[in-house]
């Protein structure tokens, strides 16, 4: 059953917000202006589907009425199940949108992807999903920055952090964490074999400076020149900054810019965001003890993905989803497997309530 009476003070409070964008003080104020709109637009879909059930249901109701009238019983006969499956549709669009929001899914992400088993075909690997998720932030109008990177010796990368700036990036990104599997025939097999390699995803909300608290006592920054191959400018000055967070023995290194100033605000900023997912790891895996199949404990060794690249076929193991389009996701086509792992999460929360 919905929650009929909350449903309707969110419509009531919509309506009130539909006349404060009228007023003249509020069109004055931008930041009360934008406030307002921000808020009428979280509540806009759940306002919507609600009216749109009423609406339904009072269709429902005059056709029932109806239904003895021998010229329109036809008509009616005809028209009801349409109505019930519209009714059942909006009720479950409706309980999925009063689930409670994770309130990370608004924040910038630290994507972290690493070479696993496998040597150079992982390092390589690395470079592919590093290319696939750059092309899904192009598709969604999100912008992608480097904060640090290791190039492998052969090629390939051994591990890039990257900063994902744009709208729910994190609620779109939030489950890619894991383990990625690639199986294919790396360019130096001679004998046409299928090798598998790995390389693993962490997927971490940025942490602003008022949510992880740093104090300087727990620091300890090392400056030495920056590596990695070229050669060119990059290791000619003492730019490389290295932190140690000494109460959780976390390090973070990042040498990618010139400056210095700017590797240690960039580490510092990675710092952050693994305090903030340490913090919320063990806040999750405190509440999974205490209600059973809590999900997003942030597990990452288990394999989540399989790319399968002589059959062109893409797998996640943990939904059952396998695909034969693995072209277009390695281009950045995620949208089924997103919208999937969406549906499966959404689903077990609706079982929990």
């Amino acid at each position: 059953m919905l929650p009929k009476d909350k449903l309707e003070a969110l419509c009531q409070r919509y309506d009130e917000l539909e006349t404060l964008l009228c007023e003249p003080s509020v069109l004055q104020d931008r930041n009360r202006y934008v406030a307002v709109s921000k808020e009428r637009g979280e509540l806009s879909p759940v306002v919507n589907a609600y009216r749109n059930y009423v609406d339904t249901q009072r269709r429902i109701s005059e056709d029932k009425e109806a239904i003895h009238d021998p010229e329109l019983r036809e008509m009616v006969l005809e028209e009801l199940p349409e109505l019930e499956s519209k009714l059942e549709q909006f009720e479950k669009q409706i309980s999925t949108l009063l689930l409670p929001s994770d309130p990370n899914d608004a924040r910038n992400t630290l994507l972290e992807i690493r070479g696993g088993t496998g040597g150079e075909e992982a390092a390589l690997f690395v470079t592919d999903l590093l290319r696939m998720y750059t092309r899904l932030a192009e598709r969604r109008r999100w912008k992608v920055e480097v904060l640090s990177s290791s190039r492998a010796d052969a090629g390939g990368l051994k591990e890039i952090i990257l900063l994902v700036s744009g709208e729910r990036v994190y609620s779109e990104l939030r489950f890619e964490g894991g383990v990625h599997r690639v199986q294919r025939v790396p360019l130096t097999e001679a004998q046409g074999r299928v090798h598998t390699s790995t390389s693993t995803v962490a997927v971490l909300p940025e942490a602003d400076e008022v949510d992880v608290q740093l104090n300087e006592s727990d620091l300890q920054i090392t400056i030495a020149a920056s590596g990695g191959p070229g050669g060119q400018g990059v290791n000619t000055t003492n730019s490389a900054v290295q932190i140690l967070h000494k109460p959780s023995g976390i390090i973070v290194k990042c040498q990618d810019e010139r400056s210095q100033i700017k590797n240690k605000a960039r580490a510092l900023k990675v710092l952050r965001a693994r305090l903030l997912e340490q913090e919320q790891r063990a806040q999750k895996e405190q509440e999974a003890q205490e209600r059973r199949g809590m999900v997003g404990t942030g597990e990452r060794a288990e394999k989540i993905r399989t790319y399968n690249f002589p059959q062109n076929r893409v797998t996640d193991h943990r939904i059952g989803l396998t695909l034969y389009k693995l072209d277009a996701v390695m281009n950045g086509d995620l949208d089924e497997i997103l919208t999937a792992l969406r549906n499966d999460y959404q689903a077990s929360l609706l079982q929990q309530q």
